[in-house]
This record gives structure tokens, C-alpha cells and sequence, in this order.
């Protein structure tokens, strides 16, 4: 079911067996401290949306990663683009998802920055009328999953490239995890804004994850096993399958945009 890999009459017959509907996942290119390769949220993303596909059928679309990570510009290899064409990327290509016959369209996270992203892109599609409707489906933020995860993971803290991504990748990309090169002190936070009380935390101002994180380390990954990483994207796989037979069978988001957009004229 991965949009890359269907011929195009396999991809017709396609949106038809996945009733419409797509999964589109939002990653990144970034450091991951100093053991993890660049695309880590790319490979745990992409990995998550193929085993839901396996589950509940939906078109998976091809990886995609220009998307929010202007915090990382300062560290090698990030791929960082303006907020405005980020927008104007992210509607182009669901767009082109509705054009091509998928009317529902998931957006799965896998790039903690890009959760902000994805809840105003969600807004801003009332802005103009589409003819497909776009979901966003849990996954880090998923309250279940973080019960799961904190029984599972050893370390109380497991913000980015610490014991939960690592054990992701040890278990999909064994052979780019360098486990040798894990630093274990730059993982910790800095909380070099802390002085700034009464502010949301870690969002006190443009600089907080800098502020805290500037290694782009958070946690410790040394507990990471495959074992874990397979438990970790299991949850994660069954939880967006859930969400993908959800989206097909609910009649009254799109019956409900379709209204409010009538009644915008009148």
C-alpha cells in the first residue's frame, strides 16, 4: 500500500479497496544526537504508517520531510525551510492526495515539532473549501501510548534521540544505530530559561528547545533495545490502524464540511 511502490492500475484499484484514504506522515530531517541518522523520524513514521497499512488497508504516501524544524538549522544536515512554504508544500501535496481519488486524508506525526504543524494546518483547511477532509491521527501524544511507553522504557526521561526513538530504530534500522557513540551527558536539560516563570514550558520563547536542548540529545539512550523498539512500533501501528478504519467509516466530517461551507456563502 505504499504509494511508490503501485503500478499505476494497482494504484486505481488501490483507492478503491483503502475506501479513500490516506496516510500521510510528517517527519523530519534532523540530528539525532550522535549515534541516530538523520531521518530517524522518517524511518519510525514510515515503518508505523506501513504496519497500520498491513492491519486496516489505506495508500501510505511517499516520505515526505519539509516540514517544521527550524530549532535544528544550527546542526549539520538539518533540512529547514520557511514557514510559508512549508504551509503552501503541505496543502499542494494533499491536494494532489485528493486529486488522484483519496478524499480522506490522516496526518500522522512522527516529528514532535511538526504536532503544532499539523493542529493549525487542520485550521487553516477552513479557510478555502476542499473537496477531501483531513484528519490528524494520535501518536507520541496519544496518552495510552505514553502509559505504554513509560512502563516500558527505563528512563524517566525520553524526549529525542533517547531510549524510545533509539529502540525504534535498533529494531527497523539496526545498522544505523551507533550505540558506541551515545554521549551521556549532552542528553540532559539545560533549562537555560527556566527563570522565565508563568510561560509554557519549553515554549517560552523561539529559542526554548535551543535553550535546553542545543546537542539535539534529550534522554539517555543507553537502555534502547530492538525488543523494545518492536513493542513501541507495534502500539503505534495498531493505534493509527484503528484510527485509518475510524476515518473510513465516519459519514459526518464530510457531511459537517459541507455544510459549514454552504452556510459561509449564506
Amino acid at each position: 500500500m505504499q504509494w511508490e511502490n503501485l503500478s499505476a492500475p494497482d494504484f486505481a484499484v488501490a483507492v478503491k479497496e483503502t475506501q479513500g484514504v490516506c496516510v500521510l506522515v510528517l517527519p523530519c530531517i534532523e540530528k539525532h544526537g550522535e549515534h541516530l541518522p538523520l531521518g530517524t523520524d522518517l524511518f519510525i513514521g514510515m515503518e508505523a504508517a506501513r504496519r497500520a497499512a498491513e492491519i486496516e488497508p489505506a495508500i501510505v504516501f511517499p516520505p515526505f520531510y519539509l516540514t517544521q524544524i527550524l530549532e535544528a538549522k544550527h546542526q549539520p544536515g538539518t533540512i529547514a525551510i520557511g514557514g510559508h512554504l512549508m504551509l503552501q508544500l503541505l496543502e499542494a501535496i494533499c491536494d494532489e492526495i485528493g486529486r488522484n481519488g483519496l478524499k480522506k486524508i490522516i496526518l500522522f506525526v512522527s516529528h514532535g515539532g511538526n504536532h503544532h504543524l499539523a493542529s493549525f494546518f487542520l485550521q487553516l483547511m477552513l479557510e478555502t473549501r476542499k473537496d477531501y477532509v483531513v484528519y490528524l491521527a494520535q501518536s507520541y501524544w496519544d496518552p495510552g501510548f505514553r502509559e505504554f511507553r513509560d512502563e516500558l522504557l527505563e528512563t524517566d526521561f525520553s524526549h529525542h534521540a533517547g531510549e524510545m526513538e533509539t529502540s525504534m530504530i535498533l529494531a527497523i534500522r539496526p545498522e544505523m544505530a551507533k550505540m558506541d557513540q551515545i554521549d551521556e551527558h549532552s542528553g540532559q536539560r539545560l533549562g537555560r530559561l527556566d527563570h522565565l516563570t508563568g510561560l509554557e514550558p519549553g515554549q517560552e520563547a523561539p529559542i526554548g528547545w535551543y535553550a535546553n536542548f542545543p546537542d539535539h540529545y534529550a534522554g539517555d539512550a543507553r537502555p534502547a533495545t530492538a525488543e523494545k523498539g518492536e513493542r513501541l512500533l507495534d502500539y503505534l501501528a495498531r493505534r493509527l490502524a484503528g484510527a485509518i478504519k475510524t476515518v473510513k467509516e465516519d459519514r459526518t466530517a464530510p457531511e459537517l464540511y459541507e455544510e459549514f461551507f454552504q452556510r459561509t456563502q449564506h
